[in-house]
């Protein structure tokens, strides 16, 4: 059943997107029918042709929001975001992916976990069909192995070589759990806990682990949480961005070394051992198909060359 709209809360809403009119259609469709929006939606939008734009200009029966949009200067998830968040004037920010679909009740709930208390910097939804399940054997071995810990649960930590590992959905889990790491698929923060500048100039193109990044940065100063009764469903779409395994696989390990090293400060041997042991077991375990062996050679080709980048060019972080 649609629920009506009630009110709209001080929140801005960065989306960046590019040729995907046609899902981001079906996230604003999504977002009309929650009863609590956001003020404003700003859509920074690379897109090739000008179909997002006009989409912009269409009437979405009970968006309440106020739709801004933004032509992008530089293509890339983490710089779009960081151009429409210098447009942003709440205390606030609500960061989704334009391929999602909004639960009854999603927002209104992130954004009262989020007034729980001051300390609360981040709150985000729970994906539907990209949460936490229970290890077999061998993933967790891998689990304390990483983290040099034997817990109960491993669900929204960041362990070892920069590991982030989805939040658990389960009966009896309180609605709020506090967690170690948040994505930006849908999440609120308050403004006054973000770094500036809030994604550092390192993600470019796919961006991967940005959010991670983002998120460890927060939690320094504030408390992250999973807001398991704030659902959404990623409707993950492909794109040219995610073609070129051979480029993310060499970004996942730079990115991922970047995070180990300079926000997280794990630079000992064994920090290292345990970034070599996850590589190898992130190409290894997925051999039990044939698209595992066909990425194989170019996955390969992309960590040797982060390697390479990493001995022998120095590689500069910001």
């Amino acid at each position: 059943m649609d629920t009506a709209v009630t009110y709209r809360v001080p929140v801005t809403a960065i989306v960046p997107t590019a040729n995907r009119s046609n899902v981001l259609s079906n996230t604003l469709k999504s977002l009309a029918k929650q009863n609590c929006q956001p003020t404003k939606i700003i859509l920074v939008d690379a897109s090739d042709n000008d179909a997002t734009e006009q989409l912009c200009r269409q009437q979405f029966p009970g968006l309440v929001a106020e739709i801004v949009y933004q032509k992008a200067t530089e293509k890339g998830a983490a710089v779009q975001r960081n151009q429409g968040i210098a447009l942003v004037n709440t205390d606030v920010i609500f960061f989704f992916d334009d391929d999602i679909i909004f639960d009854p009740f999603c927002v209104e709930r992130l954004w009262n976990c989020l007034q729980s208390g001051e300390r609360t910097g981040g709150v985000n939804a729970l994906v539907k069909n990209q949460h936490y399940l229970d290890p077999g054997r061998l993933t967790k071995f891998m689990y304390r192995l990483m983290s040099g810990k034997n817990l109960a649960s491993y669900a929204g930590k960041c362990i070892g070589p920069a590991w982030n590992l989805l939040p658990a959905d389960k009966e009896g889990m309180p609605d709020c759990n506090e967690v170690e790491w948040l994505n930006t698929t849908c999440t609120l923060y308050r403004m006054n806990a973000l770094p500036s500048p809030v994604f550092p100039k390192r993600f470019k193109g796919y961006s991967l682990l940005e959010d991670l990044s983002l998120s460890i940065v927060v939690s320094r100063t504030h408390r992250l949480f999973n807001v398991r009764n704030a659902r959404i469903y990623h409707d993950s779409q492909p794109g040219d961005h995610k073609n070129n395994l051979r480029e993310l696989s060499k970004m996942e390990l730079l990115n991922r070394h970047y995070v180990m090293t300079k926000l997280l400060g794990r630079r000992k041997f064994t920090d290292y051992c345990r970034l070599f042991i996850f590589e190898l077991f992130g190409m290894t375990v997925v051999l039990t198909n044939k698209t595992g062996w066909k990425n194989l050679l170019p996955n390969a080709a992309g960590k040797l060359q982060a390697i390479g980048s990493l001995l022998f060019t120095k590689e500069k972080y910001e």
